[in-house]
């Protein structure tokens, strides 16, 4: 066979962590390895959208902004890539055209090269406007579409969603598995259709979490796959992706060999081990259940983000024993809700729908206003009708939207309150805001006051002067716990009659610049 080497998209510092631990991977555990990560060759590597942008400010105090600059940094040869969710761009709704835009364009001058732009219905109304930004910043644009299982999403069905993305200027068509349901034979048939049909370089994004694949990935590239997508080991398999070592060595010496050198995988895969054995275990952020292959996704089809989300809202409710009950009533609302891919935020929606079907006691007792929304056409169009039995226990007989979402939006990024602009030092702050509005400003606030805290800190000339009051402070502290008969809180002076409380107090005195 001719050799055709499939190229390989690294998803460790973006849906691998996202997948296994709630996008927990913080900046500074992912630049002393990006640089050697750089010299891997992979086709890009996926760093940035999803959920990494909400977690940020939410959960783990940075800014998003400045995650994708410091990468930007010490990834110089591999293209730096990212989720973006079309119209709901990094969010869980549908945001006006004018952040869409500015959005995109501060994101490609920040240092993403790739745009992997998806909808959660496969409405490509809802991916038009990003699509055209990102070709018109001169950035690649992936069109996406949503894999999943239903009567209404054949092969027919995809081809024609990926010839309107290919109508609309997209570089090349993503086929993104969220659950890890694409099955080896219907994946050789897709891409065998795609290729045939549109032409474009195909990506493969998959999941670890039914067990199929590395089968589904060979068959893959039996098909003419350009691109798949992988993690490294420790990142690796259940609701993450498959392990790019062991990728490497399945298809080397056939014509798909990635020519990837082991010995750096290896090297790079050992910075993940010990990362994950010294803070992640100890600390719990995966969740077992995630690393497990689950075969009976087949019937429910949650992909690894939602499944996280769900234990985490069930461990909340003190609810983990009626996981299993959540989970035959996924695929219930989904249906009933007009089958839609289980994907950010659609995910969300039918989660959140059986979590409270289940907990209340009532199906559609309960029902959050986005579901409402959804059900009147705000987030797209199902791939399916809604149950009308359904949508009336719902919205009763309110009408239904036809049109473009967003044409029913008014720009946002000039109506930014007055007590929040003090707070906003950038364009991006503003974007920041405009898509996280309570989150935003609470994280502004912490930022001012460290930058505060900063200020006050000891300036350059009273370094020195500090590291030896330390090192004196060690070396009292380390000669007296030599002392065998040394008691807590009974800290002797030493032969210059120097106490140690007193070399502690002058080090606080420097500390504090006096």
């Amino acid at each position: 066979m001719k050799a055709k080497p499939v190229k390989v998209t690294d998803t460790t510092f973006r849906d691998a962590h996202q997948s296994l631990m709630a996008t927990r991977m913080r900046t500074e555990s992912m630049l002393p390895i990006a640089e050697k990560m750089d010299n891997v060759g992979f086709f890009s590597m996926e760093v940035w959208g999803g959920a990494t942008f909400d977690v940020c400010i939410r959960f783990l105090a940075e800014d998003p902004w400045e995650r994708i600059r410091q990468l930007k940094r010490h990834i110089k040869r591999t293209p730096l890539q990212m989720l973006l969710r079309g119209q709901n761009v990094v969010g869980y709704k549908n945001y006006p055209d004018d952040v869409v835009i500015k959005f995109v364009e501060k994101a490609a001058e920040n240092g993403i090269d790739i745009f992997r732009i998806f909808d959660a219905l496969n409405d490509v109304r809802n991916m038009e406007v990003a699509i055209k930004t990102v070709k018109k910043v001169g950035k690649h644009a992936q069109g996406t579409i949503c894999y999943t299982i239903s009567p209404v999403h054949t092969i027919e069905y995809y081809v024609k969603v990926a010839e309107k993305l290919a109508e609309l200027g997209c570089d090349s068509i993503c086929i993104k598995d969220m659950a890890g349901m694409l099955a080896p034979q219907p994946a050789y048939e897709l891409i065998t259709a795609l290729k045939k049909n549109v032409g474009l370089p195909v990506h493969l994004h998959s999941h670890s979490t039914s067990g199929m694949v590395m089968m589904t990935y060979l068959r893959a590239c039996d098909a003419g796959v350009d691109i798949i997508d992988t993690a490294f080991s420790p990142l690796a398999w259940g609701t993450s992706q498959p392990p790019v070592e062991s990728i490497v060595a399945a298809l080397k010496g056939t014509p798909y060999d990635t020519g990837f050198d082991m010995e750096l995988l290896q090297e790079i895969a050992e910075y993940f081990r010990e990362l994950r054995e010294k803070y992640y275990d100890p600390l719990r952020l995966i969740d077992p259940k995630a690393e497990k292959v689950d075969p009976s996704i087949m019937v429910h089809q949650i992909p690894g983000g939602m499944f996280s989300n769900l234990l985490e809202q069930l461990r909340e409710q003190n609810a983990l024993h009626r996981l299993k009950e959540v989970l035959e009533e996924v695929p219930k609302v989904r249906e009933e809700l007009g089958y839609p891919p289980l994907v950010t935020p659609t995910s969300q929606l039918v989660g959140i729908q059986a979590v409270l079907n289940v907990l209340s006691g009532k199906r559609y007792g309960i029902v959050p206003k986005e579901i409402k929304d959804y059900v009147k056409g705000f987030y797209g169009k199902p791939p399916a009708p809604i149950n009308g039995k359904v949508k009336r226990m719902i919205i009763g007989d309110e009408e239904l939207i036809t049109c473009r979402p967003a044409d029913l939006l008014k720009p946002a990024l000039n109506e930014i309150p007055e007590e929040v602009k003090p707070y906003i030092e950038s364009e991006e702050d503003a974007l920041t805001y405009v898509l996280f509005p309570n989150t935003a400003v609470e994280f502004f606030k912490k930022r001012k006051t460290k930058k505060e805290e900063a200020k006050m800190s000891a300036p350059p000339e009273r370094l020195e002067e500090l590291e030896r009051v330390a090192a004196v402070s060690v070396a009292v502290a380390t000669y007296l716990s030599s002392l065998g008969e040394v008691k807590a809180l009974t800290l002797a002076r030493n032969k210059r009659g120097i106490s140690p409380w007193v070399l502690a107090g002058r080090q606080s005195l420097a500390e504090r610049g006096v």
